[in-house]
């Protein structure tokens, strides 16, 4: 079998690179047919016609569907001798559609071919050669049985995307490619699973971080073949311009310590809403008055009841595909451990492109529009709203709600089932347990807690102590003190556990008082992210770290744009006129450390979590009129 790899362009000529598994060579294949061309209106003027005089292009009329209007419409084709001219002819031209695809990709767009799959060489034709074996494919039918039955348009790209991605992966050496480079198989399965979902070069697949070109090229490639015209991005954007779109909905966090803490949340929330919705471009206030009445909470937007979105067929089909199909299939311990690990890498891909599905309609050109953005993150506010009045209509005590997940003060086993079945009838999405945490410690800021969970491991999200550039003293202390609580199930054992952290917190500082604590762990890290002339080194006060980078520079060691620097809190002296307040590591002495800065920070680290557990780190405790009231 021959496995479509990549392609290049001389000219107007096309070659297809393929990869020949049993010679293990790499075949091409050319076509010097194919032309290069864009689409504009079917009323030429005058100044349009001289251009495709002078370029010596040809136009023929072809037929393409409106995405928006979904009639037919006649446009004219304009072919050109090269692939340079995309970027120079359309200039001449007041409209155009289609001439920022790159050349490589419409044609395979055009001729239906799939970069990643297998072919057969069949004269001057590829015949695609995927099959699966019957069990496989029994499986598969079983598990979508429902999709498709009650949403044909989806389970056809849902088997189809699935049929890609269950095809062999050719064992190649990348340096037939000219890539040199040591990939281990996990990373070229994962490329040819990207190859074949996004059609992409596999190459391209290989290096490109840019998910929004991954998802661009899964849209094209799907209006090209449905013969609908890919909007320009004005057109995309339906007479907006970019604005701010509201987020998600966080509820305020019911400060304190609990214990049997039961984390749901929904399955791929935005792309699962994307899907049940119908969110699309075209399906988002579409011009049917009979479909106006079918309002988005929050907003002065409609849902089209009459026409499945083609993004919402997209994104569903891979949100199912990697919900129902990779994830499970990733923790079956029927099949061999290395299926699972390609199984879950297949789901981190999968998800990587279906937690972007919301961002690129926000801020990236060809894939933005506003009206779509705040309608997904509107029915997210309104879902987690009606999720956290139904759990405390059945009698469930949520804590705290991000965006996609509520947290649940000691539920029983059945009523979190019962939660979980009502919100699939409710609103056809899946919640799920994430996570239970023996102790959950909740603090007043957003978007942060500290867990237990029930197999000792902490979790800890948003809190101060854990920042990437916090010293190793604040942070050992810090993960000193979580030991204390891995053990803890019930409210007497944690007030020994409160105890014990006090004790860990005093005898630190006292540490540090003593000068026990060697620089090394009172060291900040931080990247310089300008150059040393630029604007930080006229401010007052100076950032620390440019602070740290002058002295470095002038004891002759350089510093650049990137580089990392390590500097420990002194107590304030002058320098070159300037109040300094940090030493680089290397120059720094012990006796010049700011003790009380340290003790300070430590403190304000630790009291976001600490805090709620009515531990106090400042001393001995005031009682104030407060504490009565």
């Amino acid at each position: 079998m021959l496995y479509l790899l990549d392609g290049f362009t001389d000219g107007r000529s096309i070659t297809l690179l393929l990869y020949d598994e049993e010679s293990r060579s790499i075949v091409k294949f050319r076509d010097d047919d194919y032309k290069p061309y864009f689409l504009t209106s079917l009323t030429l003027s005058s100044r349009e016609e001289e251009a495709i005089k002078h370029f010596n292009c040809e136009v023929s009329t072809v037929k393409k569907q409106d995405l928006f209007t979904g009639s037919e419409k006649e446009l004219a084709k304009i072919e050109l001798e090269d692939p340079s001219l995309l970027s120079i002819v359309p200039k001449y031209f007041r409209e155009k559609w289609e001439c920022n695809v790159p050349y490589l990709l419409s044609y395979i767009y055009d001729q239906g071919l799939v970069f990643g799959i297998p072919y057969k060489l069949s004269g001057d034709f590829l015949k695609p050669q995927c099959r699966i074996s019957r069990d496989l494919r029994s499986d598969f039918l079983e598990r979508f049985s429902e999709i498709r039955r009650k949403d044909p348009n989806k389970f056809i790209m849902l088997k189809e995307f699935f049929l890609a991605c269950s095809q062999p992966i050719p064992h190649i050496s990348l340096k037939k490619l000219g890539i040199d480079a040591n990939l281990d198989y996990e990373k070229i399965y994962l490329a040819f699973l990207l190859s074949r979902v996004a059609n992409l070069p596999l190459t391209t697949a290989l290096e490109s971080r840019r998910v929004s070109m991954w998802i661009k090229s899964i849209l094209h490639f799907y209006l090209r073949r449905e013969n609908i015209l890919i909007p320009t991005a004005s057109e995309l954007m339906r007479g907006e311009r970019p604005r701010s779109i509201p987020g998600g909905l966080t509820f305020p966090p019911k400060t304190g310590t609990y214990f049997n803490t039961v984390v749901v949340d929904f399955e791929s929330l935005y792309p699962s809403i994307i899907d049940v919705y119908n969110l699309s471009y075209e399906t988002v206030n579409c011009s049917h008055p009979e479909c106006r009445e079918n309002n988005v909470p929050e907003t002065s937007n409609h849902v089209c009841l009459k026409k499945r979105g083609v993004y919402s067929i997209l994104i569903g089909a891979l949100k199912d595909l990697r919900i129902h199909w990779f994830k499970p299939l990733a923790k079956d311990a029927s099949i061999m451990p290395e299926e699972r690990r390609l199984a879950e890498a297949a789901s981190r891909l999968l998800k990587l492109i279906l937690v972007s599905c919301y961002g690129v309609t926000v801020r990236i050109p060809g894939l933005s529009q506003p009206a779509l953005a705040e309608t997904i993150t509107a029915y997210g506010r309104y879902v987690l709203k009606e999720t956290w009045r139904l759990a405390e209509s059945g009698g469930l005590h949520p804590l705290y709600g991000d965006t996609d997940s509520l947290f649940l003060d000691n539920p029983q086993d059945e009523q979190v089932r019962w939660l979980i079945r009502r919100v699939k009838e409710e609103f056809n999405l899946d919640l799920a347990i994430d996570k239970v945490f023996s102790v959950c410690v909740l603090p007043k800021a957003m978007k942060a807690y500290f867990g237990v969970r029930k197999d000792g491991t902490p979790e800890i999200k948003g809190l101060m102590a854990l920042k990437s550039n916090s010293p190793p003293f604040i942070r050992k202390v810090f993960m000193r003190c979580v030991k204390e609580l891995v053990d803890v199930k019930n409210w007497a054992e944690f007030e020994e556990a409160k105890k014990r952290i006090q004790r860990i917190v005093d005898e630190a500082i006292e540490d540090l008082k003593a000068g026990r604590i060697p620089l090394e762990d009172l060291a900040y890290q931080v990247k310089i992210h300008e150059s040393l002339n630029g604007r930080f080194m006229t401010a007052e006060p100076m950032s620390q770290p440019y602070q740290c980078a002058i002295q470095l520079e002038d004891q002759g060691i350089k510093v650049a744009h990137g580089s990392l620097v390590s500097f420990v809190k002194v107590k304030p002296f002058m320098y070159r006129g300037k109040r300094y307040t940090v030493k680089p590591l290397i120059f720094a002495k012990l006796h010049e450390v700011n003790i009380e800065d340290y003790i300070r920070n430590l403190r304000s680290s630790l009291d976001q979590i600490f805090k709620p557990m009515s531990i106090s780190l400042n001393g001995k405790q005031k009682v104030t009129l407060a504490d009565f009231i």
